[in-house]
Order: structure tokens, then sequence, then C-alpha cells
């Protein structure tokens, strides 16, 4: 293991080459396959034993653990390989959470057995090292959890009857570039060229961009022998992790979020603990900061439920606190200005009203915007005036006006009030906030406490 430090930007802290960030080394596994509830308890002591037992489900659905040195980062590492917990390195495959335990008519193929076919041709492959650190496969079989909302610059999506994997390059499911429908046989092959055809074009270059600079012709090609053209893939409904999922052996299982994407060991290994008593077999992670509790019954999933909300962790979808998306923040960030995790509970009470679900406030320690690189109805970004804010853009773009940190719930609940005053029936909040104009939130937001500057 390398666990001096990977601090280049833009680099991802795997579990062989842990990022050093404010609280320490910071260390990611990329895992998809059910970990057993005794492992999963295992792997929560290992975080508070070689770290400080801060544990996080990122958006993709990794799993990172906190405040390793490079002492103990080693040690974790052995850890968490003699618990067999499926954490590979390298390129990160995403498959969707409910890869090989979801009923018909979702197809039967396990998209974690692509998954590690992928994984072992790239390790042996030449080429992965000249790939850029962000670039990322999804793998979709077609089950209710699907990943239409996750950005990858490869993608293959199941057809429909199983006939082979639609291929598209470069975004989410509505704007990634189709390539053409290959047979099942060939997807890893097809797979391993069109990333070749990527890493051709440098480190510095993702799917989208060589796509959106060059034209798609390139990859087209390294796989016209075996692909054909097919119509896209229908449209689906928005997938939530949360509720209750049926499993093909006739269980459930049942999604249980982090709130602002953290916990502690003791609180998760509480929640295992109630897993296990509501006959739970094992835990899977999901894109949206969430947990998967596999084997559980609808009577059994109540108390867990109850046990989980009581430990802070989020069972409804109508909780405040899904539409908020905060980083690590100061003083556990060191590129941080504020203390996003902090404030971010805070803001989730005082503006529980705007939270209605049809709009994101990201909270973003810096202009960096890690934790949500896209646009949002409302951006809080921490800069050296305090917290700015960006209407219906990105911590990227400059701040209309900044606020001290210690305002800025009142200032957020201030748009809340006014949001509410100002809607029309059957408006959403965003709705209203989109009707408003950025201009008039911004003075809105300037007319709460301890106004600082205007950008």
């Amino acid at each position: 293991m390398n666990a001096s430090t990977n601090a280049r930007r833009g680099a991802c802290p795997g579990l062989s080459a842990p990022m050093q960030t404010g609280d320490g080394l910071l260390a990611r596994l990329l895992t998809g396959a059910t970990i057993g509830l005794d492992a999963a308890a295992a792997l929560c002591a290992a975080a508070r034993r070689h770290g400080n037992g801060i544990i996080e489900i990122t958006a993709r659905g990794s799993i990172q653990i906190r405040g390793l040195t490079a002492a103990s980062a080693p040690a974790f590492s052995d850890a968490v390989a003699a618990l067999a917990i499926d954490a590979a390195d390298g390129i990160p495959i995403l498959a969707d959470p409910l890869a090989g335990l979801a009923p018909a008519p979702a197809p039967a193929i396990d998209a974690h057995v692509l998954a590690g076919a992928l994984r072992q041709r790239l390790a042996a492959s030449s080429f992965a090292e000249l790939l850029g650190p962000k670039v990322s496969v999804v793998i979709d079989g077609g089950s209710a959890l699907h990943l239409d909302a996750v950005r990858a610059d490869l993608r293959l999506r199941g057809a429909a009857g199983f006939a082979g994997w639609h291929v598209a390059l470069g975004g989410d499911a509505a704007s990634a570039t189709p390539i053409g429908l290959v047979a099942p046989a060939d997807a890893v092959e097809t797979a391993m060229r069109l990333i070749e055809t990527l890493a051709q074009h440098g480190p510095q270059l993702r799917a989208r961009d060589v796509v959106l600079r060059y034209g798609p012709g390139a990859f087209r090609s390294a796989v016209a022998d075996l692909s054909v053209e097919a119509p896209d893939p229908i449209a689906r409904p928005p997938s939530d992790p949360f509720g209750l999922h049926p499993l093909r052996d006739g269980s459930l299982a049942t999604g249980i979020g982090l709130a602002f994407g953290h916990t502690d060991a003791e609180a998760l290994e509480a929640l295992i603990a109630a897993a296990a008593r509501a006959g739970a077999s094992g835990l899977r992670t999901a894109p949206g900061r969430a947990l998967l509790v596999i084997g559980v019954t609808a009577d059994t999933s109540l108390a867990l439920a109850a046990r989980a909300e009581t430990l802070g962790f989020i069972t409804r979808r109508d909780d405040p606190r899904r539409n908020v998306v905060a980083c690590a923040g100061a003083p556990i960030c060191a590129a941080a200005e504020i203390p996003a995790r902090t404030l971010a509970p805070l803001i989730s009470g005082a503006a529980a009203s705007l939270l209605d679900g049809s709009l994101t406030l990201h909270l973003s320690g810096c202009p960096k915007g890690c934790a949500h690189p896209g646009t949002c109805a409302l951006t809080i970004v921490g800069n050296q005036n305090g917290c700015g804010l960006v209407v219906d853009g990105s911590a990227r773009h400059q701040p209309g006006v900044s606020i001290a940190a210690a305002h800025l719930p009142a200032a957020l609940a201030v748009i809340a009030r006014e949001v509410a005053r100002r809607g029309r029936p059957g408006e959403t909040s965003a709705d209203t906030l989109a009707r408003l104009g950025a201009a008039r939130v911004t003075t809105i937001f300037a007319a709460g406490p301890g106004a600082i500057s205007h950008g």
C-alpha cells in the first residue's frame, strides 16, 4: 500500500492509495456485493481501531473511512482483506444495487459478474494507467434501483428481454452518447476497446470531453464489428433506494440513508445489530448515500426503521435532510472554508419547508464542489467572507452575496418563509424559486442577518 498520501488534485482515494485530508488519510472502498452483517460490524471496528470512526457513503455508493494514518492505513487494508469484502481498487465499476437479487422480470444476469470480468481484464491491461483518475463505468442490469442518474464515462444497460447491452458514453442515461447494442458475450471486449480508445486521448480528457471535441466516430469504429444500431432504451422513473424492494428469494430490501452521507462507527454498529434482529442477511450500498438492508420482511422492517431513526439515520422519502448535499467541510477537509457538516443539520431544520423534494441545496466548503459538481437550485459555497450564495448554479460560480457562517441557517429560513409566502397553488419550492429569479432570491438572502459582501 502507498499510504504516504494521494494528494494530487482530482485523484481518487482507493484502499491501496488513501488520500490526505484535514482529518488524516481517507480510504474508499468500491464495493457492490452484499456485505455480511458480521463483516460489516468488523469493518466498523476496524474504522474505530485504525481511523477516527467516521464512516461515509458517497453519492455513488462507495464506503469511505476517515482518519487513517500512514502507520494505520496498511493495517486497515489488511483488516478489510481478512473480511473478504469486495473492495477492489482500480477504475470504479458500479453495478446496480440489486444486481443478482432482483426478481423477474428483471434480467437474470448479475451485473456484478460482468463488472468482475471487466475489472480483471482492466487489471491486466497496459492502458488503464493512462486513464484519468475520475474515469468510471456503470453496468446497469435493469433492476428497479437503476443507475440512470449516475454519470459515467462508459454505460452498459441491459436491453429488454436481455437481448444484449445498450452502450453509451459520457454522461447520465439522458445525456450520454449512444454507441449501439452488443451481445452479452461481447460486452467485456466492447468495454475494453472503448476504454482503450479513451485512454489514447490521455488522462486529462473524459469520454464526454472526447465526444464533444472530436465526435464519437473513433469509439464507434473501435467496436463496429461488435455493435449494431438499436433504438435508445426508454426513460425510466427516478430510482429511489428508500422504501421496500422485493427480492427474488421472497424477502425484501429496505433503504436507509446516512444523513449528509456520514455516520460514526458506533451508530452503524447499532444499526447492524438492529438489522440482525430484523432477520437481515447483509448490507449493500446504493447511490444517494444509502444502505440497503437485505433480507427483511415487511413486519421486521418497521422495528428496524424505528431504531434507525433514533440513531439519526434517514428512513423516509420526505425527510428534508435528503435534499441537502454537504461535503465534509472544515476542519475535516483542509480545503474547506466553512464547517459544512456542522451547518447541514441546522440548515435542514431551519429551512425544512423549502426542502420539499423538488430541489437540492448544496453546501460546499470550497469552490471545488466535490459533493455535487453539477448545478443546484441553491448552492452555498465557502469563501474568505463566509458563505456565498449561488442561485441556479454550482460551487464554481461567483456568489452574488456572502454572509457569516453563523447566520446561514437564519438567512435560509428567511428564503424558506418567502417561498412559502409567495408560492402559488400547486407550485413546488423549485417552481417558486425559478419564478422569483436569481436576482430576487439573492436580495432576499442578503436582507437576512449577517450580509458581508456582494460579488
